[in-house]
């Protein structure tokens, strides 16, 4: 039996621009994807709590030590620039698996959007 798990999170980020005219997506700080183990295209969800939205979308690589978390094309009426956002990704592992399994969890400063 396979189950689906938190891979990683990035925990409390700012959102620092929304771009509704963009081909959708999140735009995320290449420093923050590295120290949250994600990808470029890999699936997230992200969760507002300013307003309770929650969201599926993917990951594109933001300029390295930027800060940048933008919400592109529809996602971006989700947000508003300064929302405070959860980025989470999943994985499908094997039960046994699962229980061994320590997902990455990245606490930025919520000001700067930098790995303190």
């Amino acid at each position: 039996m396979f189950i689906e798990v938190c891979k990683s999170k990035i925990h409390k980020v700012s959102v620092t621009e929304a771009n509704l005219q963009y081909v959708g997506s999140i735009t995320i700080d290449e420093d923050l994807m590295d120290a949250a183990n994600l990808i470029e295209n890999e699936k997230v969800q992200v969760v507002n709590i300013n307003n309770g939205e929650r969201l599926e979308t993917y990951v594109i690589k933001g300029e390295r030590n930027s800060g940048v978390i933008c919400l592109n094309g529809p996602a971006a009426r989700k947000v508003a620039v300064g929302d405070v956002v959860i980025i989470i990704s999943y994985a499908m592992m094997d039960f046994e698996e699962a229980k061994k399994h320590n997902p990455t969890l990245v606490f930025p400063d919520i000001e700067t959007n930098k790995i303190v």
